[in-house]
Order: structure tokens, then sequence, then C-alpha cells
């Protein structure tokens, strides 16, 4: 064999490697609109307060065990953390509704503008008491292995609430 036709041999053993590698990937769990309703709705759920509401039980449904929350980059809670802390953030502001306004999905990963609205019961983020009420937008993307989410990145506007509470 000559060397032109052993380099040939090899970039289309290459080529071939690298595409049946790709659509391997491009195989993997591309969720349908609905389905990735389905997987975050408990999440959401849990996250609207109301009485008698077991939101620790919603979000440990809606999550793997392995699953971490990351409000940055390097700043990640484990599941049980942040199921306790959504269960007791209803008692802090016990309206609060948090809605999906809009659900966007890129293979195994769900994308979520949502909305925030609710008025504090106490001092909330340093603000005191005034029974006046917020509402922010928030970003989520969520990643699901096997029909539950196992890490979410968050960013809520919370500075818009604390405006918006301290407003005169």
């Amino acid at each position: 064999m000559t060397k032109s036709a052993f380099y040939l041999r090899l970039v289309c053993g290459a080529t071939l490697l690298t595409s049946t590698f790709v659509s391997l990937g491009l195989q993997a769990k591309n969720l349908a609109p609905a389905e990735a309703q389905t997987i975050v709705a408990p999440f959401y759920d849990a996250l609207n307060a109301a009485p008698g509401k077991n939101a620790e039980k919603l979000v440990l449904q809606a999550t793997a065990p392995e699953w971490v929350s990351c409000s940055g980059n390097d700043e990640c809670k484990p599941r049980e953390k942040v199921a306790a802390g959504i269960a007791g953030f209803g008692k802090v502001i016990p309206n609060l509704k948090w809605e999906i306004k809009e659900l966007l999905v890129d293979g195994n990963r769900i994308i979520v503008r949502g909305e925030a609205s609710g008025t504090p019961a106490t001092e909330f983020m340093g603000v005191p008491y005034g029974g006046k009420s917020f509402k922010i937008m928030s970003i989520d993307i969520h990643t699901v292995k096997n029909g539950k989410i196992e890490r979410s990145y968050h960013v809520e506007d919370w500075m818009s609430a604390v405006r918006q509470l301290s407003a005169k």
C-alpha cells in the first residue's frame, strides 16, 4: 500500500468514526416540548406556595438523587439542601407564584423563562415588611437524564424584587 493510499484510508476511517460518534450524540434523548413540560412541572409546582403543599416531596419527585442546583458556575447545592430551602421559601412568601412563561428544549436540556411574584410576609432580602409585592423574571437551564432533572442552573432578578419592595 502506498503512503497516499494509507493516508486516504486513515482519513476515511477517521471521518467514519467521527460521523458515527456525532450520530450517536445526536441520537441522545431529544425531549419533546410536552415531555419536557411533564418533567419540570413538579419542580415549578413546588415553587408555588400553598398551605399544606409538600414542596420538598415535589422537588424530590422531579429531580435525580445526584441533582444539584447552581446559582453560579461553581456555586452548586445538593438536592436535599435545596428541597428543604424551597419548602421554607413558602413561609416567607406565602402567596409565591412561579409561572413558566416560555419553555425551550435543546436535546436533553430544558430552558425555562419564568416569572415569580408574591408578597413577603416578613422582612425579605433586607427590606423591612411593608405589604408590597414583587414580580421578577427567572431563567433556568435544566439538564435531564432518565426523565429526571440532574442539574439546574438558575438566575433570578432578585434586585428588581428589592427595588419593587423598597419603592416609596
